[in-house]
């Protein structure tokens, strides 16, 4: 029983771990589904700004599931704002070294040891800017990669 209180707290305080803020721009509108908010690498021509975001994931082992938690934890927040897009700023990593102890000691005639391993764990941040698309605006193309010989 005391292993399962454990592994709840545990859990409990490692989801608690993940947030998000904003920092309104614009107007928000009314909040939609979260599936509706696409993600952008520019912003299309017409669009509005309607909030600077930033949102975290929990604490794990730097896997391409805790980006993926970030970037949805913003399009939630966009969509809580009615944004229905938002143009991806920047996604890195914050997060704890790994690192070893020995220890050694002795009381009496008795002696201890011990080893102490650091897992590494770390968090993914993600930051973008929720933005609100006219019906009908187009992304703007991206240019043609270079096909001359260097």
């Amino acid at each position: 029983m005391r292993l399962q209180i454990a592994i709840v707290t545990a859990v409990l305080f490692l989801s608690g771990c993940a947030g998000s803020s904003k920092v309104m721009i614009g107007q928000a509108r009314p909040p939609i589904d979260p599936a509706q908010v696409q993600v952008y690498s520019v912003p299309p021509p017409g669009s509005l700004d309607v909030a600077q975001l930033e949102a975290s994931s929990a604490i794990g082992f730097g896997t391409q599931g805790q980006t993926d938690s970030a970037v949805e934890r913003l399009k939630r927040e966009a969509a809580a704002l009615g944004a229905n897009g938002i143009v991806l700023i920047g996604v890195g990593t914050a997060g704890s070294p790994a690192s070893m102890s020995v220890g050694a000691g002795s009381w009496g005639r008795s002696s201890y040891g011990g080893v102490g391993i650091g897992i590494p764990t770390s968090q993914k941040k993600a930051a973008a800017m929720a933005i609100w698309v006219p019906p009908g605006a187009q992304q703007q193309p991206s240019p043609a990669p270079s096909t001359t010989p260097l």
